[in-house]
């Protein structure tokens, strides 16, 4: 089983701000869009967005050509990253620093959603013997906010804080369905490609199965992210009736356990509802 200890964040009040002289040109903040941005911020992202979950480093030369950023620029910016603990030096190589994850247990709700489903989820898989996921959305994504699993259990394709598509997943189609239309047509207009032969593509048939969804109040794919693999999945809502995420159960094809799992599925969403009051 996998255990995950999350850190409480630090507060830091803020610096008031400096006094304007009377006569003073106050200047108009930058949008994300102009130059100040594009010249820095827009430089770092692609620098820490470079690394993939499979890179433990990555050289200045491999920075460059995927960021596409001049060398010499990419080379400064990641020496003041070293400096601020955003990024570390492997030998001669670059790795991402632990000040990124000291940063990310820091984001409130998402750390508050994960202590609360933890416990359901470890209930789950000693439930089940299978792999356990909650996840919330996020753009046209999924993102898994927790992972359980035994040792038998699936430990690819997923993971903690990693993406995989609405539309092909069982916790992104319980979302799907019970989110805004728009959402299912800007997903439709983003378009949908195939991660496997039995990833579903047609636009006609996700809406059919989102409408099952809402029926039956459980989402499930059949080897639509991994062949010889499926999940279930129920939407997670607040006590306000505010859907703010999905669990789900994902199990080699053959051990799948549809009336079953659904139920103990619905069980803990319950449970994580009340909790979150």
């Amino acid at each position: 089983m996998t255990v995950t200890t999350v850190g409480r964040a630090d507060t830091t009040p803020a610096e008031p701000a400096p006094a304007v002289p009377r006569g003073s040109v106050i200047p108009r903040a930058e949008a994300p869009g102009q130059d100040t941005m594009n010249s820095v911020l827009g430089k770092v992202r692609p620098i820490l967005e470079a690394f993939t979950a499979e890179d433990d480093a990555l050289s200045l030369a491999e920075l460059v050509r995927r960021t596409g950023v001049a060398k010499a620029t990419v080379h400064r910016l990641a020496q003041e990253l070293v400096v601020w603990g955003l990024l570390e030096r492997s030998g001669c190589d670059y790795r991402l620093g632990l000040k990124l994850f000291e940063i990310g247990q820091r984001v409130h709700r998402q750390r508050i959603l994960r202590e609360v489903a933890q416990p359901y989820m470890e209930d789950l898989l000693l439930a089940t013997q299978e792999t356990i996921h909650f996840a919330i959305h996020d753009s046209l994504d999924v993102i898994y906010l927790e992972k359980i699993f035994p040792h038998r259990g699936l430990s690819e394709e997923s993971r903690v804080a990693g993406r995989l598509p609405l539309y092909c997943t069982a916790t992104g189609k319980a979302i799907l369905a019970f989110s805004p239309a728009s959402l299912f047509a800007e997903v439709v207009r983003s378009g949908m490609k195939p991660l496997t032969r039995h990833t579903v593509t047609s636009p006609g048939r996700l809406r059919a199965q989102l409408e099952r969804v809402r029926a039956d109040g459980v989402a499930t794919e059949a080897e639509e992210i991994r062949l010889g693999y499926a999940s279930m999945a129920v939407p997670v809502f607040s006590p306000q009736s505010t859907l703010v995420g999905a669990l789900s159960i994902t199990a080699p094809t053959y051990r799948m356990d549809g009336p079953g799992h659904a139920v103990a599925l619905r069980t803990a969403a319950l449970g994580i509802a009340r909790s979150l009051r």
